[in-house]
């Protein structure tokens, strides 16, 4: 019987966000991104960059995040930074 070593998607989902938020000090929300790649896994994380009141003038980035196959962080960068509360127009399925 083979058996298949590499980690559950969602214990790759939980543990990049962990990895990222020890990385940077800023909260990690949620993923919007997810897919499995040649060399691991590539995901785009939200992140809380600046908290603000109202809520939803707080800052927001999204980043590029990459792990290897077993699910350890290679690397990350910021590919975006918004207002919580801003559409993005430019992204496709934005209005």
């Amino acid at each position: 019987m083979v058996t298949d070593d590499r980690p559950r998607p969602m214990t790759v989902l939980r543990e990049a966000r962990a990895q990222l938020a020890e990385l940077t000090g800023m909260t990690a929300e949620s993923v919007s991104s997810f897919a499995q790649t040649e060399d691991g896994w590539s995901l785009e994380v939200e992140v809380l960059e600046l908290e603000r009141v109202p809520d939803t003038m707080s800052l927001m980035a999204t980043y590029q995040v990459e792990l290897d196959p077993e699910g350890q962080l290679t690397g990350y960068r910021r590919v975006r930074r918004y207002e919580r509360g801003r559409a993005d127009a430019s992204r496709a399925g934005g209005r």
